[in-house]
């Protein structure tokens, strides 16, 4: 899977949480960004991305993450595709 297609991934669950199809997601992208972005927000991120990717995160790799390119740059490493 190339970093592109899970950015287009990541893009579409990004649109389907906060339930807005404009919603333009980049590598720079943070919970700053989105108005809506909480700790619950946050959380039905996370699963729904382990869920599409098929993996698990571990809760310290998670925490450390600034924004949503270093999100897809932890799948891609997790996938063994980085």
């Amino acid at each position: 899977m190339s970093r592109e297609e899970v950015m287009e991934k990541i893009t579409a669950i990004f649109r389907e949480v906060f339930d807005d199809e404009e919603l333009v997601i980049t590598d720079e992208t943070n919970s700053d960004d989105i108005e809506d972005w909480d700790s619950f927000e946050h959380i039905s991120l996370i699963v729904s991305m382990e869920k599409e990717f098929s993996l698990k995160f571990d809760v310290k790799q998670v925490n450390t993450l600034e924004n949503v390119g270093e999100m897809a740059d932890l799948i891609l490493k997790l996938k063994g595709e980085a």
